[in-house]
């Protein structure tokens, strides 16, 4: 079983515009509602590629009832820890003739800590009998930058970490198989830009000697790159028409984890990763994978040295 965690999921709306005019009135051809954010991404991509898994998130009010919904709808094992303070709701805009995507994040609310133990606890029991888990996401105002570093203590499987700054940096002497940012992520983590590919890999190669056996880093549709034991691999995505990119890196932590855990190794999991978040860009709802398109669109990554 694969194990997706995290404290800040979305309830997302998604709105297809015919044209995006700042400071105008704009009107929806299509509106949308779905469950989001990057642990419930990651759980949505696992369940839609097959095989055992369980979605632990944090939720609450409105927007939590409604993720609720839609992921007993589709037949999603989650584990739902409930929480006072509402699931953020956030809002897509998608303009086609343009080929923009602008976001709007609500923040996540804090968490009190007596919801965070509990948290904890529902995931060290879920963890029991995972041989991979999915840590993913920011973390609420107030929450232990140890957070992370916390459940990954509690994981007898591998680790797949998709997160920034002082919680990456606390996780890793636990020794995660992946570490997962992009590249202003990483930067962040670190406190500076990363201007050149020279910066770019002395980063990665930190993050690997701090404890991470392997660290891929996503450019949007750049070229992926991955380290590991001294040794730079390049990856070159497949060329797919976006039609909605969020949640491309979900999917891309998600299909690597899926991948290896059923025994590829990592350059070839990092390519079915970069077919899953393909396939992702591809649809209008973040997540929904199909298995034989992302097989087929495995094909086209290529994989650079």
């Amino acid at each position: 079983m694969i194990v997706a965690a995290g404290l800040t999921p979305a309830w997302q709306q998604v709105l297809l515009l015919d044209g995006l005019r700042i400071g105008e009135v704009n009107r929806a051809r299509e509106a949308h509602w779905c469950a989001s954010g990057k642990v419930l991404n990651v759980g949505l991509a696992l369940h839609h590629l097959g095989g055992p898994s369980l979605t632990l998130a944090l939720a609450g009010g409105p927007g939590g009832e409604g993720i609720d919904l839609e992921l007993a709808a589709l037949g999603v094992p989650r584990r739902l820890v409930w929480s006072k303070s509402p699931t953020r709701v956030c809002t897509t805009l998608l303009d086609p003739a343009t080929e923009t995507t602008t976001e709007l994040v609500e923040n996540a609310a804090p968490v009190a800590p007596g919801e965070i133990a509990s948290f904890i606890a529902a995931y060290e029991e879920a963890a029991k009998g995972a041989r991979m888990a999915v840590l993913s996401g920011s973390l609420p105002a107030g929450t232990p930058s140890t957070f992370y570093r916390d459940l990954a203590a509690r994981t007898p499987g591998r680790v797949v970490l998709d997160a920034r700054g002082p919680e990456l940096l606390e996780a890793l002497p636990l020794r995660p198989l992946c570490a997962k940012p992009n590249r202003e992520e990483l930067g962040r983590t670190f406190g500076r830009e990363l201007r050149s590919d020279a910066e770019l890999r002395e980063a990665m190669e930190e993050v690997n000697r701090l404890g991470a056996e392997w660290v891929v880093v996503s450019q949007g549709k750049g070229a992926l790159w991955a380290t590991s034991a001294g040794r730079l691999q390049v990856f070159e995505p497949a060329r797919v028409r976006t039609v909605n990119p969020i949640g491309c890196g979900d999917c891309l932590a998600a299909g690597i984890a899926w991948a290896a855990d059923r025994g590829m190794d990592m350059p070839e999991a990092i390519r079915f990763g970069m077919a899953a978040a393909a396939e992702n860009a591809a649809a209008l709802l973040p997540a929904r994978l199909d298995l034989a398109r992302v097989r087929r669109r495995m094909e086209d990554v290529a994989r650079l040295g």
